[in-house]
C-alpha cells in the first residue's frame, strides 16, 4: 500500500505487529505485577493484545495508543483478579469445613515486594506499578486507568505509604557498598535490575 505519492504506507497489520513488537515487553511486565504470576501474565497479555487486535482502529486513533493498551491490561486484571479471589473463597470456604483447629500463634512470613504489593487494593497498586516500576508519567497513568491525575497521586502517595508500612527493614535496605538509601522507590528499582524475564 502507498499514498499519491508512491511513500509506502504500512498496513493495519504491519502497525499492529510493530505496535506488538515495541510494546509486548512492557505489557506483559504489568501484567506481571498486577498479578504476581507468570503463567497467567502471559495469557492475559496474550488476551490483551487480541483485545487490541479487534479494537485496532480505536487504538491507533487513540492520542496515546500505549496508555490505551494500558489500560486493557489493567482493566483485564481487575476481572482476573476478582474472579481468582471468588474461586478462592470457594475453596476456602470448602475446607474449613473440615479444617482442624490450629495451634499456637502464626509467625509472618517476611514479605517481599510482590507479596505486598498484593495486599494493597487493586487501583492503589496499578498507580504503584505504572508510576514507580514502570516509570509512567502522572498523566498517563489517570488515562490508563479512567481516572484523574489527582486520584492518581493520592493512590500512589497512600500506595506507597502501605508498602513502607508492609515490607520490614530488611526489605529495604541493600548491603551498604552499594550505598543505597533505604526506601520503597530504591527496591522497586533493584527488583527491576534483578530482572527476570518481566525485569522484576
Amino acid at each position: 500500500m502507498s499514498n499519491s505519492e508512491g511513500v509506502p504506507v504500512p498496513s493495519p497489520t504491519d502497525e499492529f505487529h510493530a505496535f506488538f513488537e515495541r510494546h509486548h515487553a512492557e505489557l506483559a511486565r504489568l501484567a506481571y505485577l498486577l498479578l504476581g504470576n507468570p503463567e497467567e501474565a502471559d495469557d492475559l497479555a496474550a488476551d490483551a493484545f487480541v483485545a487490541l487486535w479487534h479494537k485496532w482502529d480505536r487504538v491507533r486513533a487513540a492520542d496515546r495508543p500505549v496508555a490505551y493498551a494500558r489500560g486493557v491490561v489493567t482493566h483485564l486484571a481487575r476481572s482476573h483478579i476478582r474472579s481468582r479471589t471468588r474461586e478462592r473463597r470457594r475453596i476456602t470456604l470448602f475446607w474449613s469445613r473440615h479444617a482442624e483447629p490450629a495451634e499456637g500463634t502464626d509467625v509472618p512470613a517476611v514479605l517481599d515486594v510482590r507479596q505486598a504489593l498484593a495486599r494493597l487494593p487493586f487501583r492503589r497498586r496499578a498507580c504503584v506499578v505504572l508510576r514507580h516500576a514502570l516509570d509512567v508519567s502522572e498523566r498517563d497513568t489517570a488515562r490508563a486507568l479512567g481516572i484523574s491525575t489527582g486520584t492518581v497521586k493520592s493512590q500512589t502517595s497512600r500506595g506507597m505509604a502501605e508498602l513502607e508500612r508492609l515490607l520490614k527493614p530488611s526489605e529495604l535496605t541493600e548491603p551498604p557498598a552499594r550505598n543505597v538509601p533505604g526506601s520503597v522507590e530504591n527496591v522497586l528499582t533493584l527488583r527491576g535490575e534483578k530482572a527476570g524475564r518481566y525485569t522484576w
